[in-house]
């Protein structure tokens, strides 16, 4: 029968050094909310629900939370020992081990609290921790060893007498007990000084009762960084980015300047694509092979496919098939589709629209709420006029093969035909029917039958 284990996050502190209203766990790190690394965590290391402990604004974090965990409140800020006796009548009976953690070190990996597990399933005592050799201390406790190694207890730094603050083994603050133990042994804990109630001092508990401490060490610097200020945060960012970027350049992605660019963490991005520097990559974005993306550019929560180019744009919400290039200084919103092929001229604009394939698309354009038959060309400078005295969107319908004239405006609702023109500068008001060419302000039709020779007018 596989031991039961479950996952216990503590995130009731008010994280007072972040100066914030918002709750700590709340602050966001390459884009997330730190509280989400810890979950994901938790529900992939342990085999039963995990438990989040929350406190100060505890509605907003268990809205974010939802049905991902189960919830216990913490009244009062006590403390680790305290926050941790608050899911006793949760979990008593209820599981064989309690893996416990802070839910501001959102760098900790899964192999490392799957270390700390496996360790505690072959303890025979009660406790397993993780600790970690650093110069670097950030405020964590001291591991104290007797003459033979083993350990004998944990000291809070701010209890810490000037000889134990010589030693360089920090507890991370990461747990796991046995849960038979746990329950009876927090009830006996008492306060320190300030008033808290401390789980360190059940490392102390289980050495006078003969146990042995489990102990796995944590060799990457960067797993220990716990959150509890804004340089902690720029310190985490830093790091994860470092390692996000890595693990891009290891897959077969060129990083032209990996310290100047940013990916995030559910990134994807397909081989030999090249990111030049200071470009963003954010939420749920998704790169194909062989594109080049950047420099200056931010590309969030879109789909980008094979062979594509973007440079110096902001792209948002949107889909490009293969072959697209967009920029320099373009920005597709929300809802923009380019099917292969396209073309987005600098300065242009394109919203909740779709592109059919080989239609390209003048500087200083913008096309919002708008359909666009395969091949039409849009010339510089003309604009779908979208946004009717009604106060409503409306929708401009255009065929294939299109010529739109430099500077023209569509006022929609509307529809153009296919192989229709525009001259440049005209305000097209009514459809247009297919062939036809159409001039002036507002435009009139004055041919059905258009010159396959009528040239781009903004060549």
């Amino acid at each position: 029968m596989s031991i039961k284990t479950t996952s216990v996050i503590l995130a009731a502190g008010k994280g007072t050094r972040m100066c914030s209203s918002i709750p700590k766990v709340l602050h966001t790190l390459a884009g997330r909310p730190l509280l989400e690394y810890a979950l994901d965590l938790g529900l992939h290391i342990c085999n039963m629900s995990p438990i989040v402990v929350v406190g100060f604004e505890s509605e907003k974090v268990q809205e974010f939370i939802g049905d991902r965990a189960k919830v216990v409140l913490q009244n009062q800020q006590l403390g680790t020992g305290h926050a941790l006796y608050q899911t006793a009548d949760v979990l008593r009976g209820q599981s064989d081990m309690i893996l416990v953690w802070a839910a501001d070190m959102p760098l900790l990996s899964k192999d490392m609290l799957e270390a700390v597990v496996n360790c505690q399933s072959e303890n025979e005592g009660p406790v397993s921790i993780v600790t970690s050799i650093s110069s670097n201390h950030r405020g964590f406790g001291r591991v104290i060893r007797s003459e033979g190694g083993e350990v004998q207890a944990v000291v809070e730094q701010s209890d810490a007498t000037s000889e134990q603050l010589t030693t360089n083994e920090i507890n991370v603050g990461v747990y796991c007990f046995d849960s038979l133990w746990l329950w009876d042994e927090l009830s006996t804990l008492k306060p320190s000084a300030n008033g808290e109630y401390y789980l360190t001092d059940l490392i102390e508990s289980a050495v006078l009762q003969s146990h042995k401490v489990g102990v796995v060490t944590a060799n990457a610097g960067d797993e220990i960084i716990g959150i509890n200020t804004r340089v902690h945060l720029a310190e985490a960012e830093t790091a994860l980015r470092a390692r996000i970027n890595q693990s891009w350049m290891e897959r077969g992605v060129t990083l032209i300047d990996p310290d100047n660019t940013y990916i995030g963490p559910n990134v994807e991005i397909g081989s030999d694509t090249i990111v030049l520097p200071n470009t963003h990559l954010e939420g749920d974005t998704i790169i194909g092979a062989e594109c080049t993306v950047g420099p200056n550019s931010t590309i969030r929560d879109s789909v980008i496919g094979n062979h594509c180019k973007v440079e110096c744009s902001v792209i948002e919400q949107a889909k490009l098939e293969d072959e697209v290039d967009v920029g320099p200084f373009g920005h597709l919103r929300a809802g923009a589709h380019l099917d292969s092929g396209v073309h987005v001229g600098n300065f242009g604009e394109v919203k909740n629209s779709y592109l059919g394939p080989g239609v390209k698309m003048g500087h200083f354009s913008y096309v919002g709420d708008a359909t666009v038959g395969a091949r039409s060309n849009i010339g510089a400078g003309a604009i779908t006029c979208n946004y009717g005295m009604d106060k409503q969107k409306h929708r401009t319908e255009i065929g294939e093969d299109v010529f739109i004239g430099s500077d023209t405006m569509l006022v929609a609702p509307l529809r153009i035909g296919s192989r229709v023109r525009t001259g440049a500068g005209s305000v097209v008001t009514k459809d247009l029917p297919d062939d036809s060419l159409a001039v002036g302000v507002p435009a009139r039709v004055i041919s059905r039958s258009v010159d396959d020779k009528v040239q781009s007018q903004d060549e």
